[in-house]
């Protein structure tokens, strides 16, 4: 075509069934402390924190150079989704550059405050709920092969969501009937429905609106948000990593045993609640299975098709071998098992150290303030990242992996297109539109069109790039 309009695409690359996209969203809880804070709404908060996104993108809604996206969420909540992921490396580097990158951007919010004359210090957490009882989400986006069953595809996988949070949940101290209690996940409590095409009004565990942000023809995009946010890199690996399992055991239309529950809802609540894993769910056949028996069932059918269905290597044992101790870890009610890996058994024995040593009960305000630091993502103030630098909390990726994924985008995906162009334009000084499917020089009438998320190479954008630096 010509310079107008949208130009034509390559043809789509043939993608081996073990290859995947990949993708996180999280959405931060924004806090100022401090006695002498005047009120601040939590909108006159993010307005801060964005500025100087403002200042270079012309909005709070931006897509970044290592091919991100970085706006402000319903709520006013910071907002960061990562680029698209081919491998859990590429994942949990761009997860965890993703904290940085909002954090960084703290300091100037925090002069603008004492500028306006308010008191008082920014925080940001990578949780789920505050204590007001509003509950944010940590989304999961896998895509898959489009299919003309999708309801009834997506559903299949509800048990497996319901059960995960024994082995992938962040832990929380909850209230209960009788007081205050440790639990698996303290978004459990806050889910509404099984499937729902929304998020805010129903908050469903599987978000089913059809939006693939690549060819429909083609694809789906399985949108999960019923799982916590994640601080431990392990734990990050462990979720995405056994659902990706599942999925591809799915998608080859290999039989998964029928663990279907009879209520959803009610299930993921007793789940949540019961540290012992001995509480049973009802099936929807009538039978009672507990949440380890389900995740053992899941495992042991996922690694009876290793080296078959599924290809063996050493990420596949190392998450084979994690999902096993997590289960065990339940089971045999030994969390030293995971207490380096997984969010749950870190935080359980961290609080259960100091409520010991304290003489206290979960009630105490200070086992919550405890549990809060845990989440501040400040390398500063909060708690993960020092107990990370102290061995503490295991990595899956090292620090220049993170520090590297804050600018440059996973190389083998369109992620890599995408970066490179947005690089090429703001470098250049040069407006542009960028969201995950197109990207647009302003002023120039062609549109690229990004429909294959597989594809780390584009004349098309070739072109753009190199006309914008020769014109530099």
């Amino acid at each position: 075509m010509g310079r107008a309009g949208t130009l034509d695409a390559p043809p789509p690359l043939d993608v081996p069934p073990s290859r995947r996209i990949f993708g996180l969203e999280t959405e931060f809880g924004l806090h100022l402390a401090g006695s002498g804070a005047r009120k601040v709404t939590p909108e006159e908060l993010a307005s801060h924190l964005f500025h100087s996104v403002v200042q270079w993108g012309r909005s709070s809604n931006v897509f970044l150079t290592n091919a991100s996206r970085l706006y402000v969420d319903v709520g006013a909540h910071p907002e960061y989704a990562t680029a698209e992921c081919d491998s859990l490396a590429d994942l949990i580097a761009s997860d965890k550059a993703g904290e940085r990158i909002v954090q960084d951007l703290v300091p100037t919010a925090q002069e603008r405050l004492a500028t306006a004359g308010i008191e008082g210090r920014i925080h940001l957490y990578k949780n789920n709920t505050d204590s007001a009882g509003n509950s944010y989400g940590c989304h999961e986006n896998y895509l898959v092969r489009r299919r003309a069953d999708f309801a009834s595809f997506a559903s299949t996988l509800l048990p497996f969501l319901v059960t995960r949070q024994i082995v992938t949940g962040a832990g929380a101290i909850t209230r209960g009937e009788g007081g205050r209690r440790f639990s698996f996940s303290a978004r459990a409590d806050h889910m509404w429905e099984g499937m729902s095409s929304s998020t805010t009004r129903s908050r469903p565990m599987i978000n089913t609106r059809d939006e693939p942000h690549a060819n429909p023809e083609m694809y789906r995009r399985m949108h999960v948000i019923v799982g916590d946010s994640s601080i431990a890199q392990p734990t990050v690996f462990l979720k995405v990593g056994t659902t990706d399992l599942i999925l591809r055991l799915m998608e080859l239309r290999v039989p998964l045993p029928d663990l279907t529950l009879e209520s959803e809802m009610r299930a993921i609540r007793d789940v949540a609640h019961d540290l012992t894993g001995e509480t049973t769910v009802t099936l929807a056949d009538g039978r009672e299975m507990t949440a380890v028996e389900i995740q053992q069932v899941y495992l042991d059918t996922v690694r009876g098709h290793v080296g078959g269905a599924i290809e063996r290597t050493d990420e596949v044992d190392a998450l084979l071998d994690l999902w096993q101790r997590g289960i065990d870890a339940v089971r045999e009610q030994r969390p030293e098992l995971v207490a380096t890996e997984l969010d749950w058994a870190v935080k359980l024995t961290l609080i259960e150290r100091y409520r010991e040593k304290l003489a206290t009960t979960l009630s105490d305000p200070r086992l919550a303030r405890l549990e809060l630091a845990y989440h501040d993502i400040s390398p500063e103030t909060g708690l993960a990242a020092r107990m990370e630098r102290d061995g503490l909390i295991a990595t899956v990726v090292d620090d220049d992996a993170i520090v590297s994924a804050m600018t440059e985008p996973p190389s083998t995906t369109r992620a890599a297109l995408r970066g490179r162009f947005i690089s090429a334009a703001r470098g250049a000084g040069r407006d542009f539109s960028a969201d995950w499917a197109h990207v647009k020089l302003a002023g120039d009438g062609r549109t690229v069109t990004l429909k294959d998320p597989f594809r780390n190479t584009d004349s098309r954008v070739d072109t753009l790039v190199e006309e914008i630096e020769a014109a530099s």
